[in-house]
This record gives C-alpha cells, structure tokens and sequence, in this order.
C-alpha cells in the first residue's frame, strides 16, 4: 500500500501554472498564458508561446531542465517493490514450506528486503532534490524573466497562480515512509534465516558444556548421599578422628556400647 501510494502520487501527477503579460499596446497583451507540464518532468520539452509586446509577434518558449531521470528512478523502484511485495505476500500464505526449504527463502526475502530498503532510500533523496529543482524551475517568477518582453519596465508581467505540488511532496513523504518500513522489516526476515538459528544455539551449548564440566567434577558424585562419604566404609576411618567409622555404619547398638 505503501508503494502503491508512493508511485501514484509521483507518476499520476499533472500540473500547470499560468502568467499575464500585459503590454503598453494592449492589443498585444496576453494575460492568460498557461503552462502544462506533468511527470515524467521532462521541462525542456514543454514547449509555450508568449507576446513580445513588438506587435503580433510572439516568441516560443520552453521551461529549463529534464528531471525525468529521478522521477522514473522513484516510481520503478515503488513498482517493483508493489510486485516482489504482493509476490512475497502469496509466498508467505499459499507456500510456506517451500519458503523455508533449505533456509535458501528467507536469505533470498533477506537479501532482497536490505536491498530494496537502501534503493528507497537512494530514490527518495534523488526525487527530493529532483522535486526541488522542478519547483524552480515551474515558479512563475522564474519564467518570467525568460520572457523578453517582461525585461521592459513599460510591460507587465505578473504570475496569476502556481502550480500545486502538494501530491509530490506526498510522493516523497511515502519514499521515506517506504524505506522505514522496509528498513524495519529487516529484522523480522533476518529471524527467519538460518544466521538467526544458529546465534540463537549457540548459548545453550555454552550452558550444557558449563554444566556437563560440574558434573564431571566432585559436586554431583552423591558425596552426601547413601552410597557418599557418611555411609562408604572408611570415609572417616582413613581419617582416624573419630575412630573406625565402619562400626558406626555397621554395628548395631550393642557394639556400639562395648566400644565406649
């Protein structure tokens, strides 16, 4: 949807601007030259007739600078990011085990997220200062200084209305909105990917090797237990403290009183 708005705002645009040139000799005034232009901004060939103000002469005309090469740039790139999103889409939904056959799916929706999110962001720059410069170059105060006859103090030359940029400067809004989304979405198809996997594994072999070492050490071996150092003959006997250990083990009560 993102994409959707961002190449329709852009390639769907069509604008205008009209001037008034009005001459000492009214009879050659013109005040209402109106000047079309549209995507993909291809100025230098938008081509408008003006009076000279030297009788009916007029002089032809044409607006200054070609920014066809940002302008296509942006909606190819919101283009293709519409299909490998609605592709992507059916993938997720109807073919979910090929996706992640071989883990080779999500590195591809991977490779493929990163790259798109750098393109959005290269195209959204280049078409904001493309944006910029068709601004320029459509004020009608810049195109009247083209005009020979608005070099004369004795003529009028006023703009009567500007062109209206608002849904291009929607277009450039959604080119960054498209590159913080894809940007974001990074993460999400990088835990897809194996890489993700085997980060995640990678701890708790560090834990079962940590606690497979105590256990090969003298704390799990059942010292206080039944079979440990209280009830194993000779525990303490080897010690010799407290006497033969065996007869505490072993021997029943009447033993246990000839030895005191």
């Amino acid at each position: 949807l993102f994409a959707i708005f961002a190449f329709a705002t852009c390639g769907g645009y069509s604008g205008g601007l009209r001037l008034s040139v009005d001459c000492a000799n009214k009879t050659e005034s013109d005040l209402n030259i109106d000047i079309a232009f549209a995507y993909p901004f291809r100025l230098h060939q938008v081509n408008f007739d003006v009076p000279t103000c030297e009788g009916k002469h007029r002089e032809k005309l044409s607006l200054i600078g070609d920014f066809s090469s940002s302008a296509e740039f942006f909606v190819t790139i919101a283009v293709f990011a519409f299909l490998y999103s609605l592709a992507a889409t059916v993938v997720y939904i109807f073919f979910q085990n090929k996706y992640r056959e071989n883990n080779r799916g999500p590195l591809i929706d991977f490779i493929v997220t990163v790259v798109f999110s750098f393109l959005w962001l290269v195209s959204s720059s280049a078409w904001a200062k493309g944006l910029s410069d068709v601004k320029i170059a459509t004020d009608p105060d810049e195109v009247l200084l083209l005009m020979s006859a608005c070099k004369h103090q004795s003529n009028k030359c006023l703009p009567v209305h500007s062109p209206v940029m608002s849904s291009l400067n929607t277009s450039v809004v959604f080119g960054y909105l498209n590159f913080i989304l894809w940007a974001g979405n990074i993460w999400f198809v990088f835990k897809e990917t194996g890489w993700h996997s085997s980060g995640q594994r990678h701890p708790p072999d560090t834990m079962e090797k940590q606690s497979s070492s105590y256990n090969q050490g003298g704390y799990n071996q059942d010292s206080y237990g039944p079979a440990g150092g209280y009830n194993q003959q000779g525990s303490y006997g080897q010690v010799g403290e407290y006497g033969q250990s065996q007869s505490y083990a072993q021997s029943g009560p009447t033993s246990f009183t000839n030895q005191i």
